[in-house]
């Protein structure tokens, strides 16, 4: 790493909202501003959920104007979610809104692929929301008809910036569409599936530049200009990051060695550990594991948790209360009383989350919370036990221990929540970074502009230098967490 200073903009979008981040990354740490910060809403039409992609667009835009006027900035790069995608017709222009992966277009919809077979090739746990299903959900429409190139939603923004096409490799990974071992495009999977190879673009890695931020992408205001990637001035380049968000993610992971957990904590929850290649046994695969590519040649073989998600909706539907009073009260209330399987689909779409909560309890002759308190701790010790469950699991599985479990994202700044984690574990477990989505993202650009440590226990050390983290130390014999659990299988 050379002892310059780059400047780069981070953009991070999630599920809820999405920010851009002003990251100045040097050989002394990395500091970030957020520049901008907007919603990202779904809207319903015609009975379909769809993404308000333009509006997205429209933000991102407005984010990195705001961050050119603020800083000399280096490079750009975007991260958001996985599985869903954007089509474009044969001249380039959107075919419609995306869909949410949220949407029931998916509801029992199936490749015609035994799943064993698909896991053998992606590695990919079976997930309705997968691209494959709802691909396969949309065959016939006269949109997939008009279709000819398919972007995830990263590369779609990236598309509309630089007016290149392409397809990073993390995100690639969450189609169900990936080889996984070859990391190329599974066009026997496509084939077999009724699916089109042709609509997928040539895949890139993390670290390429896709282009200039051209003066098309801005109208009559011309391009986005900064230093340029060479220290010129000129165009600021558009980076290819992790661009799922939970690859930059886990880069940003602060840990020391390789025997470490994570957990990377927003509306979803994606649990597990990193490995050097996939894990591709048959008992994997009847375990849902997920093996998802991640920067420099890993693997990101995790469990998605139902996450935050069950908490957000909670106080949506109560009209958004103040949680740091209700996790106060709830750290008083009785632990381990309430337990939901959080990973119940029951708990998917968006509604009334407390009385599906009640519902799952009563159904099964338990008792159920009445107070918001009581459904916060509810909650809390249902992801901790998730968590708990996903981690013994990946450990099992894969052959490899973890000695420290790491929570970044922005459950950890639960507090309650990180200390019910290790006391399930019994392990020690390191809260933060809060924004390791945007820091994984900054650092991939910055070591591409040749401001950052070449390799990932590089970077990591970096953060570990340069950011607040919190430790937790496992409290109890972990018996209470043990019959918990047997509880839950019942």
């Amino acid at each position: 790493m050379t002892s310059s200073v780059s400047v780069v903009a981070a953009v991070d979008i999630g599920a809820s909202g999405g920010r851009v981040i002003a990251a100045r990354v040097s050989d002394s740490g990395v500091e970030t501003r957020e520049v901008s910060r907007f919603p990202n809403e779904p809207v319903v039409a015609g009975g379909t959920l769809y993404w308000d992609i333009l509006r997205l667009h429209a933000s991102v835009l407005a984010g990195l104007s705001a961050a050119a006027a603020s800083f000399p900035l280096a490079s750009a790069g975007i991260d958001s979610w996985g599985v869903d995608y954007g089509l474009l017709d044969a001249v380039g222009a959107l075919v419609g809104n995306p869909v949410h992966y949220r949407d029931s277009r998916t509801d029992g919809v199936a490749a015609g692929i035994p799943h064993a077979e698909l896991y053998a090739v992606t590695g990919i746990q079976d997930l309705p929301i997968n691209t494959i299903y709802q691909l396969v959900a949309a065959a016939g429409t006269p949109s997939l008809s008009a279709a000819r190139t398919l972007l995830l939603i990263p590369d779609l923004l990236g598309y509309w910036l630089t007016g290149v096409a392409g397809a990073e490799v993390t995100n690639a990974s969450t189609t169900g569409l990936l080889d996984v071992s070859s990391r190329q495009w599974a066009t026997g999977v496509m084939e077999r599936a009724g699916i089109a190879p042709g609509l997928f673009p040539p895949l890139r890695q993390p670290g390429e530049v896709i282009g200039p931020i051209t003066a098309g992408a801005w109208g009559a205001s011309g391009a986005l200009s900064g230093p340029g990637a060479l220290g010129g001035p000129g165009p600021v380049p558009l980076i290819a990051v992790g661009s799922h968000d939970t690859a930059s993610a886990v880069a940003a992971v602060p840990a020391a060695g390789r025997h470490f957990a994570y957990i990377s904590s927003g509306t979803w929850s994606l649990a597990g550990i990193e490995l050097s290649g996939p894990v591709l046994t048959p008992e994997s695969q009847r375990a849902n594991f997920t093996n998802e590519t991640g920067i420099d040649g890993t693997v990101r073989y995790l469990r998605n948790v139902t996450g935050l998600w069950l908490l957000q909706e909670c106080l949506r539907h109560w009209g958004s209360p103040s949680l740091e009073s209700l996790l106060a009260e709830a750290a008083t209330a009785a632990p381990l009383r309430f337990v939901v399987d959080a990973d119940d689909p029951v708990f998917l779409p968006p509604g009334d989350m407390p009385t599906r909560i009640a519902s799952w309890l009563s159904s099964r002759g338990l008792p159920a919370p009445t107070e918001p308190a009581q459904f916060v701790r509810c909650v809390v010790d249902s992801l901790a036990m998730a968590y708990r469950r996903a981690l013994l699991a990946a450990q099992s599985l894969s052959g490899q221990h973890a000695d420290v479990v790491h929570i970044v994202g922005g459950g950890s700044r639960n507090a309650l929540l990180c200390q019910l984690t290790a006391d399930a574990l019994g392990l020690p477990v390191v809260a933060g970074p809060a924004e390791a989505t945007a820091l994984g993202n900054a650092l991939v650009q910055a070591r591409a502009l040749g401001t950052a440590p070449g390799s990932l226990d590089g970077m990591r050390a970096l953060l570990r230098g340069s950011q607040d983290l919190r430790h937790f130390t496992p409290a109890g014999d972990g018996r209470a967490w043990s019959a918990a659990a047997r509880r839950l299988t019942e």
